[in-house]
């Protein structure tokens, strides 16, 4: 049976990245065969080498360029977008449509958009006093943060949590639940 590809692009860590290598790497379904990283030097190469997964380096205009990504991507039947800082364009979004799933580190709609990742979401959760976060899996549109929401799960907040905490929760939700998320809709292009 020819398995699923998929395509994991990222642009730091890559600890999500990671948890979907290791997710996957007995699957008879779905197969993670390649990464794409826009940031050279990255610990996401590492992580993917670790996997014996190929790795590609893309330079910010190639990431912003369909047509680039269309040919390097002409094997994929599926991307996810696991850490990844940059914008989709809209050729490719319209190639793989409803193909292409992001995570975010918020209760989408709030703390989403352009310049919205990271450590700068966190810290914009705790400046407004949030009783809770959580994760927004979605699917990828032609705007940051707004595509069809596939899963939201949340964790309780405390105030005492520091940046820190904060941190470790989120991460908590996507190590747990992100590689299942994204076997669920993978499955469904079958």
């Amino acid at each position: 049976m020819k398995k699923i590809k998929v395509f994991v692009f990222a642009s730091g860590g890559g600890t999500n990245a990671e948890k979907l290598f290791s997710y996957f790497k007995e699957s008879d379904q779905v197969e993670m065969s390649r990464m794409v990283c826009n940031k050279e030097g990255a610990k996401v190469f590492e992580r993917a080498e670790k996997f014996g997964i190929e790795s590609t380096l893309i330079s910010n205009e190639q990431a912003a360029d369909s047509d680039f990504l269309l040919e390097l991507c002409a094997s994929a039947d599926f991307i996810v977008l696991a850490g990844y800082l940059r914008k989709i364009p809209a050729k490719f979004i319209q190639h793989f449509p409803e193909r292409i799933i992001n995570i975010h580190p918020s209760l989408l709609p709030k703390y989403g958009g352009k310049n919205f990742y990271g450590e700068k979401v966190h810290l914009a959760v705790l400046a407004n006093k949030e009783k809770e976060t959580g994760i927004t899996i979605h699917y990828v549109n032609e705007n940051f943060d707004e595509g069809r929401i596939i899963a939201q799960l949340r964790t309780k907040l405390e105030e005492t949590d520091d940046l820190a905490a904060v941190q470790r929760k989120v991460q908590i939700l996507e190590h747990a639940y992100f590689p299942f998320v994204v076997e669920q809709e993978v499955l469904k292009i079958k």
